[in-house]
């Protein structure tokens, strides 16, 4: 399935000559402790004027949860929203932001008390479990061109050859560094030639003067999975073979007792990680291209590049990194219409181009991947490239099981709780013990 989503993705980028991809409403904020129940009053209690003005007895609402946090992808939702509420006068869309690290609670609670939004922007990865647990609705008799999509993020909206949702973006993390930084420390920019050893190197050499080396996301949840997991896949480990991989807690616990990966990575979410590139904490960043429009934004000035993350040795091949991005599901609800209504909307091209360049991810849709916006831009491109070797997590309903095994393991080494191999030994058990 990799194969086919990498030949894919790239075909269509080819096709382009390949160099290498004001809105009025607000979201609702659900606080980790509150109830589906309490999530909906709150968002109804604050609907933006756009849905309140045009939903008064004459719109059906439809309510969107999102995890988005960054001020990039906050203004897309703003704009997708505000695009689809004037493109029809039959839905008045709205939107509720819930924590990431809450969303799958959030969700498991509203379907045992009935509280559910219309339509939900998911983890990728976590859409099978929650389509096995009848959360999700089936819209294969809606009017999208389904085969328009890459396979591999389309595999995931689906189960037993029904359609559940569509992709809503697709991504993967790859290695950030700060020019300056490399510049004044006299040493060459990292590229896909870097192996761990010479990436450890430049770590060490950069770290002076409280600026750190190094730093990636490796809080305990799902998103530090995303971000971890690539090393161990890197060091020859996968998530179900972890002793395999037993050399990517070697590197980062040294790195980390070392001080030039930073200590803090096991509490950063990918944003805090960003926060700190660009304050110049850290020289180089282990994230995602939904972070480049707040470069742009934040820190213009900023001399950056971005390349291929680091390989294990001068034979081994590429890195590989983890598949990410996001699914539009429809809840299952006795009326999907507004659902399916706003995934219809998105699923035209253009508007899913607009939204991307926004996010800062890659469109899922194949004639949305040929915008000259990703096959022309160099930065874009260590994307494309990381693209080539990037795998999913799982795929496994039993994934959100799995991640946590995976995550405390990373924890455990990150913080020397445990050695390397007593870590892999224990983190191994957990992951066989998931059914």
């Amino acid at each position: 399935m990799r194969r086919k989503l990498v030949s894919t993705l790239l075909s269509a980028a080819l096709v382009c000559t390949m160099l290498v991809g004001c809105g009025s409403s607000a979201a609702t904020e659900v606080p980790a402790t509150e109830t589906p129940a309490a999530a909906t009053e709150a968002e109804a209690a604050t609907q933006t004027e756009a849905a309140a003005s045009t939903s008064s007895g004459e719109r059906k609402e439809v309510v969107i949860w999102d995890y988005f946090e960054t001020d990039a992808q906050k203004a897309m939702m703003d704009s997708l929203i505000t695009g689809f509420n004037e493109s029809q006068d039959e839905f008045a869309a709205s939107h509720v932001y819930v924590p990431f690290s809450d969303y799958e609670k959030q969700l498991t609670l509203g379907i045992a008390s009935g509280e559910l939004p219309d339509l939900v922007i998911m983890d990728g990865c976590g859409m099978a479990s929650f389509i096995q647990l009848g959360l999700m609705a089936d819209i294969s008799d809606a009017d999208i061109a389904w085969d328009e999509y890459i396979q591999g993020p389309m595999d995931s909206t689906m189960l037993e050859g029904k359609h559940y949702g569509i992709p809503f973006a697709t991504n993967c993390t790859a290695l950030f560094y700060n020019k300056d930084l490399f510049d004044a420390a006299g040493i060459d920019y990292p590229d896909e030639n870097t192996t761990w050893a010479d990436f450890e190197g430049m770590a060490k050499t950069l770290t002076k003067d409280g600026v750190v080396g190094f730093g990636n996301a490796g809080v305990n949840t799902d998103e530090g999975t995303f971000q971890c997991l690539q090393w161990l896949y890197t060091a020859g480990g996968s998530y179900t073979d972890i002793k395999s991989g037993v050399a990517a807690y070697d590197l980062m616990q040294k790195m980390i007792e070392e001080g030039a990966w930073t200590k803090e990575a096991v509490n950063w979410t990918q944003s805090d990680v960003n926060n700190n590139f660009m304050a110049g904490n850290i020289a180089m960043q282990q994230n995602g291209p939904w972070q480049i429009p707040g470069i742009a934004e934040n820190a213009p000035e900023l001399n950056y590049g971005v390349t291929t993350l680091p390989k294990l040795d001068a034979n081994a091949g590429q890195a590989t990194s983890i598949l990410g991005g996001e699914n539009m599901g429809a809840v299952n609800k006795e009326d999907t219409s507004g659902a399916e209504a706003f995934i219809k909307y998105y699923d035209q091209t253009q508007v899913m181009v607009d939204a991307m360049k926004q996010y800062g991810s890659f469109p899922p849709k194949t004639e949305a991947a040929k915008d000259a916006y990703w096959t022309e831009d160099p930065i874009q491109a260590a994307f494309i490239t990381q693209l080539e070797t990037s795998i999913p997590r799982g795929p496994s309903p039993a994934w959100p099981s799995y991640s946590a095994a995976i995550q405390t393991g990373f924890q455990e080494v990150m913080t020397s709780a445990k050695t390397p191999e007593q870590a892999a030994a224990d983190t191994q058990a957990a992951v066989e013990a998931v059914k």
